[in-house]
């Protein structure tokens, strides 16, 4: 355990800095004058007095932070930053007079920082905008990962950060480097996100959003999160011009934000539309929406222009893992919402802001099975899987096909154990699969125009759990609990 202190150094330096996240909703609640802009502060206090404890207590463990260190740190954080970022909600909910329960208010707050947009609260109109504020911001600062952001902040306390940056990133490649040093790679990411960020922001300004409601859909469009200040979510615009910006904005971040970075570096865009997973991401997010417009089309649930309309907004939303909603789709066709909800799992790409399986880890799979069925054929063919031009390496693709075991696993089991509690099949099997993509949505009693208040408390833990698995990519959390991770 003396191994893991430096761990618990870093990681007060992390929850302080986190506490800094609440001068926003404080300052919306000074401005609106809603009333509570104490409680951000007091929250503020609390969560910076514990980083500051963990940080006083083991200042003296200084030592460069090996590949294990890495992942224990982030499992700590994404256990971690929920209880502080839950507790502005708690207290909010005491002095409106509408409280909420921890087990309620870590639900949101895990849901917020994974990017799921699952939520256990109702009545979101009425809400102070600061509430509102919170909640959608958690998405953007979840969207590309806190530690992304440490690590370029952390070299300037004297911290090294490539290892957080390998256990935060997605996808089964982590350790290609876009600049010399990991931080100016951070750094280069997280400008991406901002400069997106503020053409979200002001799309939706222009298209007849207020300023206040354009940027807490700018944080929950970036970053796939899905979360809205409205019961209605999306459709409470009734707009096909916003519908639009968000099918674009939602498009564009469900594509690796590396791609992008080095198009803008180097000037050259040839290079971006040539990878083969952002060709793979895009034609399965529009064709999803085709198939189910065609679809809606022919039941006769719409007329053609309509079809097209609520068909790709709500694929694309469900597919890229953001769940925003305009309609009940749960009343389309049973096809649909069973597509959109599997699509969750595949159309987006490593380096994204979504979750889930990710594109390049299905074209290997699909690569690999094709090799084998041609090995069945031609025992001595000599074959390698290739992504583009590059070969991709044997350790890569165990690391796929061990990811797709213990993928499918989880959601088996966290079904079983639904199940144990009398859910419904289809509510327990779609709230497991929607939750450990970082989805949203499910289907049964979680659909679209409800919520999951509907569930129990050892339900929600258990979708809590989902979605930690989820964001972690599973195997970073199971890692820990393995004997070979305690071994020095």
């Amino acid at each position: 355990m003396v191994d893991m202190f430096p761990v618990l150094r870093v990681l007060g330096m992390l929850v302080m800095i986190f506490a800094s996240t609440l001068l926003l909703p404080m300052g919306v609640s000074w401005w609106t004058r809603d009333g509570i802009w104490f409680v951000y502060l007091m929250s503020m206090g609390a969560t910076v007095s514990l980083g500051a404890w963990l940080w006083w207590t083991f200042r003296v463990f200084r030592r460069e932070l090996q590949p294990r260190h890495g992942v224990m740190l982030v499992s700590l954080v994404w256990l971690l930053l929920p209880l502080s970022a839950a507790l502005p909600l708690m207290l909010a909910g005491h002095y409106l007079g509408r409280p909420m329960t921890f087990t309620h208010a870590f639900f949101e707050a895990v849901s917020g920082l994974t990017t799921t947009g699952s939520t256990v609260m109702s009545g979101l109109d009425a809400l102070p905008m600061s509430v509102n504020m919170w909640r959608t911001f958690l998405q953007w600062v979840g969207g590309m990962g806190i530690l992304i952001l440490a690590v370029a902040v952390l070299p300037l306390l004297g911290v090294g950060g490539s290892q957080l940056f390998k256990a935060e990133a997605a996808g089964p490649v982590k350790d290609a480097k876009l600049t010399p040093r990991m931080t100016g790679t951070a750094k280069g990411l997280w400008g991406v996100y901002a400069v997106f960020s503020l053409a979200c922001t002001a799309a939706y300004w222009a298209g007849g959003m207020s300023l206040p409601d354009a940027v807490m859909h700018m944080f929950t469009t970036v970053s796939l999160g899905g979360l809205s200040p409205y019961d209605a979510s999306f459709g409470q615009f009734q707009s096909p011009l916003l519908e639009a910006i968000a099918v674009a904005f939602m498009l564009v971040a469900s594509c690796n934000f590396a791609l992008y970075f080095v198009a803008l570096r180097k000037g050259d865009w040839r290079g971006f539309w040539r990878d083969p997973e952002l060709r793979a991401t895009v034609g399965t997010l529009i064709g999803g929406g085709v198939v189910v417009s065609l679809l809606l089309w022919a039941k006769g649930v719409y007329a053609p222009l309509d079809a097209l309309r609520y068909g790709m907004f709500n694929t694309v939303s469900m597919a890229s893992t953001t769940g925003y909603a305009t309609v009940d789709y749960l009343a389309w066709p049973v096809f649909a919402p069973v597509l959109m909800l599997l699509l969750s799992g595949v159309a987006t790409s490593a380096g994204s802001t979504g979750c889930g399986i990710k594109m390049v880890r299905v074209l290997i799979l699909v690569k690999q099975a094709r090799r084998e069925m041609t090995r069945l054929v031609h025992p001595r063919a000599v074959q390698p899987v290739r992504l583009g031009d590059a070969v991709v390496d044997h350790r890569v693709i165990f690391s796929v096909l061990a990811f797709m075991l213990v993928y499918g696993a989880t959601i088996i089991g966290l079904s079983m154990v639904l199940l144990l509690t009398d859910l419904d099949p289809v509510t327990a099997f779609s709230v497991v699969l929607a939750s450990v993509n970082c989805a949203g949505p499910g289907l049964g009693s979680v659909g679209p125009a409800s919520n999951y208040a509907v569930l129990t408390d050892f339900q929600l833990w258990i979708c809590t759990l989902a979605m930690l698995l989820g964001r972690l990519e599973i195997l970073s959390f199971l890692a820990i609990l393995t004997p070979a991770f305690w071994r020095r």
